[in-house]
């Protein structure tokens, strides 16, 4: 992946998650966290700001994270996140982005 879809990681979750969006400062710090228990997709990963699940890694990026983050157990792996511009929204619906491009993980190419 190039540098700047790494600084531009969506975030995806819907209407369950929307209060939460809103209630975020324009800048946060988020918490990724494998999900192997998750019903819909078994490699998904929640993304987590102050211990509540905002969303998640669309599918096609978390997957290729998955793994990295679980051989890391406890150890958090964290990124900085900002809401969405209005192009994003109306683009993609896309409310939160974050920023890979200082994680250091095995997924990571």
């Amino acid at each position: 992946m190039g540098d700047t879809v790494l600084r531009r990681i969506p975030v995806v979750g819907g209407l369950g998650y929307v209060e939460r969006v809103r209630s975020l400062a324009p800048s946060f710090t988020a918490t990724l966290s494998p999900e192997p228990e998750n019903r819909y997709f078994p490699r998904a990963v929640a993304v987590l700001v102050n211990g509540e699940k905002v969303g998640y890694l669309a599918p096609e990026i978390g997957g290729s994270y998955f793994d990295a983050l679980v051989a890391r157990g406890d150890d958090p792996v964290t990124c900085p996140g900002r809401h969405g511009g209005v192009a994003d929204h109306e683009s993609s619906g896309v409310e939160l982005l974050l920023d890979f491009s200082d994680l250091a993980l095995a997924g990571d190419r």
